[in-house]
């Protein structure tokens, strides 16, 4: 592990905070007029899930732990948790499902996924820009309902419910972000 300061903070790096594994999801550099400078952060651990907040004096040093991107596979649900198998050694391993969050809704088997990895063992992953699903249940739009912005819902394959144009049919390909969960364009 090696130790870095607050001025190399970046949204994203992990770092040990009260010897756990945590990533800084948000962090702000505060320079008051009087007294000295701090760092406030938003720290998501890696063990719960939980997001808390904590504050560095300016040039405090911290454990930055080593994580590497690795390309996996998702393959199926066990429980709460989801297992992925690395392409190239064959090896599972399996991902809480708290660190997933809302993503778990757009988890389809057989994608391939860059899955975040300290000391052989899954702690997060990273999620894609967008992911493409297949519209399994979807009504007709209203006809005549052509207010500018209309909007319905639809199931994808995954099970998730989105809410998507009225021009949306049944069968179609869609992307969705899968931070905020909404539709994005035809695929």
């Amino acid at each position: 592990m090696s130790s870095i300061t607050t001025s190399d903070f970046k949204n994203g790096i992990f770092i040990t905070f009260k010897d756990q594994p945590h990533q800084i999801v948000e962090f702000q550099r505060v320079n008051p007029g009087k007294g000295s400078a701090f760092v406030r952060t938003r720290l998501k651990s890696l063990t719960t899930g939980k997001v808390q907040e904590f504050t560095y004096k300016s040039g405090e040093s911290v454990e930055e732990l080593p994580v590497e991107t690795q390309e996996m596979q998702y393959l199926y649900p066990e429980g709460e948790d989801y297992v992925f198998m690395n392409n190239q050694t064959f090896d599972q391993v399996t991902v809480k499902g708290t660190l997933l969050g809302d993503f778990v809704k757009f988890l389809k088997p057989n994608d391939t996924y860059q899955v975040l990895v300290h000391e052989e063992e899954a702690v997060g992953i990273r999620l894609p820009k967008k992911v493409r699903l297949k519209v399994t249940e979807a009504t007709d739009g209203a006809r005549g309902n052509t207010v500018s912005g209309a909007t319905k819902t639809v199931v994808v394959e995954t099970g998730a419910v989105v809410t998507v144009p009225l021009f949306i049919k049944e069968g179609e390909m869609i992307a969705i972000d899968p931070e905020t969960g909404s539709y994005v364009e035809r695929a």
